[in-house]
C-alpha cells in the first residue's frame, strides 16, 4: 500500500473513532506487555474505544510512528489527538486524568449517538 494511502486511512480511522488505540495484538489477546497494560488501564475506564492491531497492519504500523511523532506502540488517540503510550497513559490513570478524559469523550459521543 502506498504511504499516502497508509496516512489516509490512520487519518481516517483517528477521525472515525474519538477513542482509539494502536496496539500490538487486541484488547483481549495483547501482543506485548505495554499493550497489554495500556488495555487493561482502558477497560478499567470502561468506556467503549476502538483499536487498530498493527501487528495485523504492517503498513500502519511503519507508517504512524512517523505521522504522529511518536516512535512507540501502543499509542492512544483522543478526539484526533495523540495522548500518549504507555508510561504517559500509566500516570494519567493513576492521577485519575485519563478516566475524566476518557468518560468526558465517551459521554459526549453517546449523547450524539442517542439524542433524547
Amino acid at each position: 500500500m502506498e504511504t499516502n494511502e497508509t496516512v489516509e486511512k490512520i487519518k481516517q480511522q483517528i477521525a472515525e473513532n474519538p477513542i482509539i488505540v494502536y496496539m500490538k495484538g487486541s484488547p483481549k489477546l495483547p501482543s506485548c506487555g505495554f499493550s497489554s497494560q495500556v488495555a487493561q488501564i482502558m477497560i478499567n475506564c470502561n468506556a467503549q474505544f476502538a483499536f487498530v492491531d498493527i501487528l495485523q497492519h504492517p503498513d500502519i504500523r511503519s507508517e504512524l510512528p512517523k505521522y504522529a511523532n511518536w516512535p512507540t506502540f501502543p499509542q492512544l488517540w483522543v478526539e484526533g489527538e495523540l495522548i500518549g503510550g504507555c508510561d504517559i497513559l500509566t500516570e494519567m490513570y493513576q492521577k485519575g486524568e485519563l478516566q475524566t478524559l476518557i468518560t468526558e469523550t465517551a459521554a459526549k459521543y453517546q449523547s450524539e449517538e442517542n439524542p433524547s
